[in-house]
């Protein structure tokens, strides 16, 4: 890339945009999953279909940052540090977007759960959705200000993540042996926990590119919680 101020400016503004994208992806999606899990606890059919309906606006962002992408690799052929930045933006914006329609797909379940009867698992759910959701908004900000060690804070809270969704599947499991009524509304409650699993899951994911944007380097294999148990 070429080291004159003007286009070192231009860069670092383009740079600027990108970043600011994927924050705005982020503040929707982690606000997406907080509102479902609301919706969710209070059975808000309104509101859960808000939550689907604000989807498509991530999507638009997702395909808008894919556009910035292109164009700055073609107009300033960033190298090195630079380029990693640039892809580790295009990548972690695909990932915010599953993360979103996880926060969608637990909308959905709102109307399937409405006339449920209260299922005692549902407890644990909000904890963990807390738990998930603070580990992206960490990371993001951990992309922002390219810190590796934030990052790595971010992965070691997957763990919890992971331990909340292995005691939810035991006990939701519990709960449809002691009364096969229970077995259809307790199997839409374990999607739910699924999908958070999968949002810490994808929090570690952007936690390693944000990692090796910033250092070059890949970070050492975490250790996952609930290998073994999943649907």
């Amino acid at each position: 890339m070429a080291t004159n101020g003007h286009t070192l400016k231009a860069f670092d503004e383009d740079l600027d945009r990108l970043r600011a994208l994927i924050t705005e992806m982020g503040g929707r999606a982690e606000h997406a999953i907080i509102e479902a899990m609301r919706c969710l606890s209070e059975r808000d059919l309104d509101g859960a279909r808000e939550v689907i309906a604000a989807d498509k606006r991530i999507d638009e962002l997702e395909t808008e940052t894919e556009r910035r992408v292109i164009q700055l690799i073609a107009l300033r052929a960033p190298m090195a540090g630079d380029l990693r930045d640039v892809v580790a933006a295009l990548k972690i914006s695909g990932v915010v977007e599953r993360i979103g329609d996880y926060a969608k797909n637990i909308a959905k379940r709102v109307a399937v759960l409405e006339n449920a009867a209260k299922i005692e698992p549902l407890s644990l759910l909000p904890e963990m959705a807390r738990i998930a959701t603070g580990m992206v908004h960490d990371v993001l900000n951990a992309f922002v200000q390219r810190d590796a060690e934030a990052a790595l804070r971010v992965c070691a809270r997957d763990k919890a993540v992971d331990d909340f969704y292995d005691s939810v599947f035991r006990t939701l499991l519990t709960h449809m042996m002691e009364n096969p009524h229970n077995i259809g509304q307790s199997a839409h409650l374990l999607f739910v926990a699924k999908n958070l699993e999968r949002v810490g899951d994808h929090a570690t994911n952007i936690a390693e590119m944000v990692y090796y944007a910033a250092t070059g380097q890949t970070m050492a294999d975490r250790v996952k919680g609930s290998e073994g148990i999943g649907l």
